[in-house]
């Protein structure tokens, strides 16, 4: 096991263990951190009480965050015609066809979201190995496959985040950065719970969000409370 920091032995003194908190006091501690030489960011991880292996119960969506998530986001964008010129309008870092499905072939994944039109998804497809693990294959669910290009590229520039659920029934998505106030922190926590829990598949049973950490970069978890998403 690798040793811990001093930074991090001191930020764990600030965590109680075994104690759950509210998103308020979990964003207080956290801003009471001591103080790295970067920004962290802050992100919430869920453990869900789905089956991953069952399709019924996978869990995907996407929530604006009221502030953003602090970070420049990099969006490329599968277009042609109007739907690439607005795209490069509204400020898309790359746009294009088979030229950027080439690139994407290549190598290039240097960027945060991918948004096709629907009649780009059969070329969008050959490199799918490519994007799906990574998280950034473009879907109708999530609103990144779409012909309004300049509204998509806007709305994940402007704090919209994707989530999906991994293998072994987790989630974990952005919530902001620790340079964002506590009360930031808390609103964007709060509409990301708040979207996840609306995607509660239908064939899932019992408590369907069964624990939710908020955390910082290289720092301890803090555990939030029960109450905040347990079933009623």
């Amino acid at each position: 096991m690798s040793k811990r920091s001093k930074r991090y032995n001191e930020a764990a003194k600030l965590v109680e263990e075994d104690k759950q908190y509210s998103i308020a006091d979990a964003a207080g501690i956290i801003k009471s951190f001591p103080a790295p030489k970067f920004d962290p960011t802050v992100t919430l991880s869920f453990k869900l009480g789905v089956d991953p292996r069952k399709s019924d119960q996978m869990v995907r969506g996407s929530v604006a965050l009221p502030h953003g998530t602090g970070k420049n986001v990099r969006v490329v964008v599968f277009a042609s015609g109007d739907a690439a010129k607005a795209a490069e309008a509204a400020g898309a870092e790359e746009v294009g066809m088979e030229d950027l499905i080439k690139k994407v072939q290549g190598g290039f994944t240097d960027f945060d979201a991918a948004i096709a039109t629907p009649d780009a998804m059969l070329e969008v497809r050959k490199i799918a190995r490519v994007l799906g693990p990574r998280g950034l294959m473009p879907n109708p669910k999530t609103g990144t496959v779409t012909d309004d290009t300049a509204t998509a590229v806007n709305a994940v520039k402007a704090g919209r985040i994707d989530y999906k659920l991994d293998k072994n029934g987790n989630i974990s998505a952005v919530v902001g950065k620790g340079s964002f106030t506590a009360e930031k922190l808390v609103e964007n926590a709060q509409a990301l719970i708040d979207s996840l829990s609306k995607s509660k598949p239908a064939s899932a049973k019992g408590n369907f969000i069964q624990n939710i950490t908020m955390a910082a970069s290289m720092c301890p978890g803090i555990a939030l409370e029960s109450s905040i998403y347990t079933t009623k």
